[in-house]
């Protein structure tokens, strides 16, 4: 396979060589490539000979560059390839959770092991095959798979894959090449909790060290289930169980390889109506992007942040908009906020009344629950609402309302804080 250059960087080793836009990419010291990981990896060396083809003839061109400068080549995708689509039918998936007509782009099922590599992405390993197992550990490539459960059949029957069982096999391949996984578990009542979540937890902890850490978190189901797997959901006393069993393996593998490898969700901690661990537990936050830990970070950044804040002379009458998991904490902080400060800060849950009130977290709100609950109520000049909720580097809520629309429904300005506790108190303060 090779690729087409799409385009060139002003002044970059490819353009001081003549590479052109419409040239075609063959290999780079001898190897082929096929996509963007082919490309960072050979292209990574200081001296390179590139094999292009222009106007049906072959060139070659050798070009000394800075260890791991990039050539300067651009290309029609960020992935020079199509990205590859998941292939199971997760009982759990909650993209087969969502209601019809919204965007197509929300839809799509993402299990490309390049973006694992490249944006943290979590695959499940049955789009791979074993030259991609082999090219992994020729690369080194650190990965982040999706388990849910170490059982072969019931993996299969969890994915609806009749492969899914099998591609456990590359765990332990990958183990002893020494590539570091992270792993995450998404746990539904009645299947892969209980004992098979102790079997799936000691056979995660025979492939270390090279097991980085593994996440644990609660299926989250929605009002659109007409049709799909009889799921339920943790209650108290479930929750409270799984998290006594999680204890125990943390302080079976905090004394044998120092570190407690596996972590429960925030949401297991308010299910089961537990205090969060403190920040230590956590051991650097390597499952934050999970939700393991990402309510205890928030709350004590917020804290020292709010510490060492000087006590301006503030004006600030405003609102926080959240979901029904954050509040509680949320409103502790915007009180302290207030005693400290002298202003008016006011905290409202949001309901997810469009995917179901079980669906807690903010990152999954809407325009429309926000504008429908908070239209009546005072705001004051502003509204604050977590950045989760925007689509990623635009400005649309998940229903494809823009920030202006929603303005103008509420009459208020919006303020977008990020997910760390500085950030929120900035916003609060109006920095």
């Amino acid at each position: 396979m090779s690729a087409e250059i799409t385009g060139v960087t002003a002044n970059s080793p490819a353009a001081r060589h003549g590479i052109k836009k419409g040239d075609i990419l063959v290999s780079i010291n001898g190897h082929r490539i096929t996509d963007v990981l082919d490309y960072m990896y050979y292209s990574s060396e200081n001296t390179v000979t590139l094999l292009l083809e222009r106007d049906n003839k072959h060139l070659m061109l050798k070009i000394r560059k800075s260890e791991y400068d990039d050539l300067g080549l651009e290309f029609n995708t960020f992935l020079m390839d199509k990205k590859q689509s998941c292939c199971n039918k997760c009982v759990f998936c909650f993209i087969d959770q969502m209601p019809k007509g919204m965007r197509k782009t929300l839809y799509f099922k993402d299990d490309d092991a390049r973006l694992s590599f490249l944006q943290g992405n979590y695959v499940t390993l049955t789009n791979l095959k074993q030259e991609d197992i082999d090219r992994i550990i020729e690369m080194k490539l650190n990965i982040n798979i999706s388990v849910h459960t170490t059982n072969p059949e019931l993996r299969c029957r969890m994915m609806n894959n009749r492969f899914a069982g099998e591609k456990i096999d590359y765990l332990r391949q990958l183990a002893d090449a020494g590539i570091s996984m992270n792993c995450q578990i998404v746990l539904c009542p009645g299947l892969n909790d209980g004992d098979e979540l102790r079997r799936t937890l000691t056979d995660l902890g025979n492939l270390m060290p090279n097991i980085s850490s593994v996440a644990i978190v609660p299926v989250g189901l929605t009002k659109f289930r007409e049709g799909l797997y009889p799921l339920t959901m943790f209650d108290k006393e479930g929750a409270g169980r799984t998290i006594d069993i999680i204890e125990g393996f943390q302080k079976e593998f905090l004394g044998k390889y120092g570190t407690r490898l596996v972590f429960p969700s925030d949401e297991f901690y308010l299910k089961a109506e537990r205090p969060l661990p403190e920040a230590d537990f956590y051991e650097e936050y390597p499952q934050y992007e999970n939700g393991v830990g990402m309510m205890r970070s928030l709350y004590d950044e917020f804290f020292e942040a709010l510490e060492t804040a000087e006590c301006e002379d503030i004006n600030r009458d405003i609102s926080i908009a959240t979901g029904a998991a954050a509040f509680d904490m949320i409103s502790e902080l915007a009180h302290a906020a207030e005693e400290k400060f002298g202003i008016r800060c006011r905290v409202y849950k949001i309901i997810n009344h469009f995917f179901g009130e079980t669906i807690t977290v903010a990152g999954l709100l809407t325009a429309q629950d926000i504008i429908s609950q908070l239209k009546d109520k005072e705001l004051g000049t502003e509204l604050l609402l977590s950045r989760s909720m925007i689509i990623h580097d635009g400005d649309l809520f998940l229903d494809d309302y823009t920030i202006s629309d929603t303005e103008k429904m509420l009459g208020v300005k919006l303020r977008f804080a990020e997910n760390d506790g500085g950030s929120l108190l900035d916003a609060i303060l109006g920095r």
